[in-house]
Parts: structure tokens; C-alpha cells; sequence
């Protein structure tokens, strides 16, 4: 058991001064009280804040960041950008795979995260053969998560198809795919790895392109009960290849076909019209935004107003993890519409905080697309916690909201002092407990990688 003192900590019902949170043995918060004097053996925290979820990653992407900045012969976009990615993750075999994921946890975890939602496609070998354990590079994402500390949903992907229509996949594709059966092999091996209680296990159809509706109805039908998670609605290209094989734009096609409901996270979800966005928010999913991938991209601008004056949930990954900051993402998220709309703090209700606003809503949403009791300081859920700084010149004298404004706009990970994950202190003084090791095998796998 653990018990913890903050100075002041953000709880479901605001800010309170002299909160004691205690954490059981099992990582689960089992009280909170405030205007309490601190145990002579609590642990005392000047600030207190549950910590986010991050809904979209994937990890092998991280060993890529700062390779894709030269322009080639043409324009450069998603498409081009793809094709980069392919080539480079035929290097990758399951060593490299887990080693990167273990870096970008850890860094992950140095920025706020106390969760993440693995989106998994590189199933099989660089030339396209099975191995001989079909979930290998699945146990090793999971081997990297056990090892930093960090709360995993893990969500292998079903990836059958180049394009919409059943088109055949490309070369580069060789690593994604499955059919029903192989896939279902996979989900049915994942829980013998996924061995810590807060360890959760989704599915992922990877995308309406990548999916035949015959497919996706069977991933479906083979649910696991966890999650389910798709890209959706990312790209220009994808929308109107979408209206040529159907007649209906990406989530016009899911809302009619597929029973969506809570349990569902649409990454991306980028180019709605104002009906989509209501609609979708209306069926009590959550829509990933991965603030700093989509402009890294060009992918465009979320239907924020829409989606979220209709009470749509929210949630934020990093993606292709060419950030790796909580803050940044928050940050982007907001003014991204600000440069759109020409106007400032569009989250925030009248007379509201904006950081506040947004974090709310991603804790909520990070939460819920996780499958993860967490998300806030209170009985039962998961001590998924965060240690703020108070002596940073960012936060330092600040008080209630104006915390999460300091932290989320001018601030950064340097504000982040401790981190815990169910209850597993993880990231302490700014710094993860495992980094030094961590780091040395990243940088002898990224040796090898760019030899």
C-alpha cells in the first residue's frame, strides 16, 4: 500500500488542497480525502493530476521520426510519405520492434502518459512468411510495455486488402496481412502475454481501404470484448476512393453498416461533414486525434465544433510519434482550429479554461477508449498519476486551472515530475526509473538500423 499527499490535486469534483490518495497493492486507488494533514508516512506531491491515456500508437514509427523531412521528385504527402515507411520497416525484425517500443514508452510515460493503445499491424516477417508463433511481434510490444510500466491495451490489426473494393496489396503491405483465420489465431494467443490485471486486449480493423466488408463483419463477429479501433476518414484520397467504390464518404459507409457503439475509437477521423461529425458523436465513441502526426502528414483539420458541441468524446495518441509530448498534442489540438477559425480558447466554454476543457475531455475519452478504469483521482479506478512540478517557471506560482494552462500551452514534459501507472511509480524527477537501459538498447538497434 501506498499513500500519497498533495498540496492541492485535481479530483472528479475540482481542485482540492491537502489531498491523501491512498493505492492499494493491487495499483488501484482505494481513498481519497482532502483537507487532511499529511501522514507522517505518505509521500508528499505539491500537484496531483490523473495522468492521460494516449489512444494511438505505432511504436516501430518512432525509429523512423526526422527520416521522412527530405522532398522527393514530386509533392510530398501521406501517400509519399507511406511509401518511405515501407521501405524502412523491412529492416525491423522482432528485436528492433520491441526495442523501439520500449524507448517510446519510456519517453511516453517522461511527457504525462500513464497508458497506451497499441494499434499492432506488423505481424509477419520482412518477406511476408508467417512466424512461427503468429503473435511474436505482438508478445514482444507486450514484453516493451511489462518492461517500462506502462498500462497497454494492445489491439492487433486486421489488414487484408490494398485499397477499397478488395484490391490487391502491394509489397509493402507483405508485413500487415491476415486472413480471418491466421488473425483469429493471433487475438486467441495475445492473453498469455497480456499477464498484468490493467493489461487490456482490443481488436483493430485497420481501415475501410484495408478491410473487405465481408472481412470486417468476420473480425467482428470474432471480438475479443475490448475495444475496437479503425482508421478512418484520414485523407482526401481515401474519401473519394471511398465514394468511388460505394457511393458513401468513410464514416457515412461504417455508421450504415456497423453497429457502432461506445467501445469504438475512429482515429483520425479528419474529413467529415458537419452531419457525420453529429452523428458520429451521437453513438458514444470516441474520435482519436493525433494532433502532431496529422500535421506532420498534411492530413487536415477535425471537425472539432461540430463533433463536440453534438457531446462527442475525445481522446489523443501520438501515432507516428513524431511528437511525443502530452502537452504538445493538447496544445496542437486547440490551435489547429484557432488558426482555421481566426479566433482563440475555442475549447473552452464561456468564462472556462481551455486546458482545463481539454483535458477533461481527453481523460474522459482516453479512458473510455482504452477500456481503462482510469482517467480521474478517485476510489477504484487505477492510480494512473501525475506529479507536476510546482518549482518550474512554467507552473510556478500557479494555482487550480491555471496549472493545466501553464503546463498544456507554454509548458512541456520538463513540467512532469513523477508519473505512476496502476499504481507503479515509473517516471521520477522527470525521468523514467528504466531509461538508462532502455536508451542503450535503442541506440545499438538504431545503429544497426541506419549502418
Amino acid at each position: 500500500m501506498r499513500k500519497l499527499h498533495a498540496e492541492t490535486a485535481l479530483l472528479p469534483e475540482g481542485w482540492k488542497s491537502d489531498v491523501e490518495v491512498t493505492v492499494g497493492a493491487d495499483g488501484r486507488i482505494e481513498s481519497v480525502t482532502h483537507g487532511v494533514v499529511r501522514d507522517p508516512g505518505a509521500e508528499s506531491v505539491a500537484i496531483l493530476i490523473p495522468a492521460l491515456a494516449n489512444v494511438h500508437s505505432h511504436a516501430f514509427q518512432r525509429a523512423l521520426a526526422g527520416l521522412t523531412e527530405r522532398r522527393g521528385p514530386g509533392q510530398d504527402d501521406f501517400w509519399s510519405w507511406r511509401e518511405v515507411m515501407f521501405v524502412f520497416l523491412q529492416r525491423l525484425g522482432p528485436e528492433e520492434i520491441e526495442a523501439v517500443a520500449a524507448m517510446l514508452y519510456v519517453e511516453l510515460m517522461e511527457s504525462g502518459f500513464a497508458s497506451v493503445a497499441e494499434f499492432h499491424y506488423v505481424h509477419n516477417a520482412p518477406d511476408g512468411s508467417r512466424y512461427a508463433n503468429l503473435a511474436e511481434t505482438g508478445e514482444r510490444i507486450t514484453a516493451a510495455a511489462h518492461a517500462v510500466g506502462i498500462g497497454l491495451t494492445h489491439l492487433p490489426v486486421y489488414y487484408a486488402q490494398g485499397d477499397f473494393g478488395g484490391a490487391r496489396p502491394g509489397d509493402g503491405q507483405r508485413r500487415f496481412l491476415n486472413d480471418p483465420d491466421s488473425f483469429a489465431r493471433i487475438l486467441d494467443s495475445m492473453p498469455k502475454y497480456l499477464t498484468r490485471a490493467d493489461d487490456h486486449l482490443g481488436i483493430a480493423p485497420h481501415s475501410l481501404r484495408a478491410v473487405t466488408t465481408s472481412d470486417l463483419h468476420a473480425v467482428l463477429a470474432n471480438d475479443p470484448g475490448g475495444p475496437i479501433h479503425i482508421h478512418i476518414a484520414e485523407q482526401t484520397k481515401e474519401v473519394d476512393a471511398c465514394l468511388a467504390w460505394s457511393g458513401q464518404r468513410p464514416v457515412e459507409w461504417l455508421l450504415d453498416h456497423v453497429e457502432v457503439d461506445a467501445r469504438w475509437c475512429h482515429i483520425h477521423a479528419t474529413h467529415m461533414t458537419q452531419d457525420e461529425a453529429v452523428r458520429l458523436a451521437r453513438t458514444g465513441s470516441v474520435a482519436g486525434l493525433c494532433p502532431t502526426t496529422e500535421a506532420d502528414l498534411g492530413d487536415g483539420i477535425f471537425q472539432f465544433a461540430a463533433f463536440t458541441q453534438a457531446g462527442g468524446a475525445l481522446g489523443i495518441g501520438t501515432d507516428s510519434h513524431i511528437g511525443t509530448d502530452a502537452a504538445q498534442e493538447l496544445r496542437l489540438m486547440e490551435w489547429a482550429q484557432r488558426l482555421t477559425r481566426r479566433t482563440r480558447n475555442i475549447a473552452a466554454p464561456p468564462n472556462g479554461s481551455t486546458g482545463r476543457t481539454l483535458y477533461d475531455a481527453t481523460l474522459a475519452g482516453g479512458a473510455q477508449a482504452l477500456g481503462r478504469d482510469s482517467g480521474a483521482i478517485a476510489s477504484g479506478h487505477w492510480a494512473d498519476l501525475i506529479a507536476l512540478d510546482r518549482d518550474h517557471p512554467t507552473v510556478y506560482g500557479k494555482t487550480g486551472d491555471d496549472i493545466l494552462d501553464s503546463w498544456i500551452f507554454p509548458g512541456d514534459r520538463s513540467c512532469v515530475l513523477q508519473v505512476w501507472s496502476a499504481g507503479r511509480l515509473c517516471v521520477s524527477g522527470g525521468r523514467h526509473v528504466s531509461r538508462d537501459g532502455v536508451a542503450e538498447r535503442y541506440r545499438s538497434v538504431m545503429a544497426r538500423l541506419l549502418a
